[in-house]
């Protein structure tokens, strides 16, 4: 099994060179202007022009319109589209647009990268209250589905932990899954050997202040994570 690691929050050059040394196989960077980690295009654009090859960059919204998405993909070159609000199967069928700077890096998302610009990946995050939230997975059919904590009124991002036996109910419906919501550096590897997901995702638990990652924990978090792998 090769777990693969998304750092998430992502807000500096620096920050993302620090996941990308510690081995990490993703980024996230937030376009939700309530979130202390958001960040503009422009910022976003000189983030991702800094990234290598294998590391993918994921676009993380709430609610967008499809412009928005398919700017984001044509002006900053993100590899996915990481869909946290009320978005429904339709729009999330829309999203058939490619990555114009790059080929989708192998690894964190499904598929063979090819030799030029491909489909930008789409992954719907759910925030999971208990089993009736997963009832609506199958409906949307993306590449990825991420298991978020519910909190109320929060999109994601709280650092908040749920019932990780749900996530197990949700590995065989037949997506991939990533696991977030509450994963640090001293529980991803009992997460992982519970849940066994595709991916982990980690945002405020490897910070030092929300925006402002630790490298230490980011380093620790990655470890842990690939020495389950």
């Amino acid at each position: 099994m090769n777990v693969h690691v998304k750092i998430c929050g992502i807000t500096t050059i620096e920050d993302a060179l620090i996941a990308v040394d510690a081995g990490a196989d993703a980024i996230g960077l937030v376009f939700y202007h309530a979130s202390p980690r958001y960040v503009d295009f422009k910022a976003a654009t000189k983030i991702v022009a800094q990234l290598p090859s294998s590391v993918a960059a994921v676009g993380v919204f709430v609610n967008p319109s499809i412009e928005e998405l398919r700017k984001a993909a044509a002006e900053i070159g993100i590899d996915a589209v990481q869909l946290h609000g009320d978005e429904s199967p339709e729009f999330v069928s829309q999203i058939e647009f490619s990555a114009q700077r790059r080929p989708r890096p192998a690894g964190f998302l499904p598929g063979i990268p090819g030799t030029g610009p491909s489909r930008v990946a789409t992954i719907k995050a759910f925030r999971v209250r208990d089993s009736k939230s997963l009832e609506v997975l199958p409906r949307y059919e993306t590449d990825l589905w991420l298991l978020d904590s519910y909190v109320p009124g929060e999109p994601g991002g709280t650092g908040e932990r749920f019932n990780w036996r749900l996530a197990v109910d949700a590995t065989r419906m037949g997506r991939p899954i990533v696991l977030a919501g509450g994963l640090r550096p001293d529980n991803v590897a009992d997460a992982i050997r519970t849940v066994r997901p595709h991916a982990v995702d980690v945002s405020s638990g490897v910070e030092s202040a929300p925006g402002r990652k630790n490298p230490a924990l980011v380093r620790a978090f990655v470890s842990a994570a690939k020495s389950q792998s």
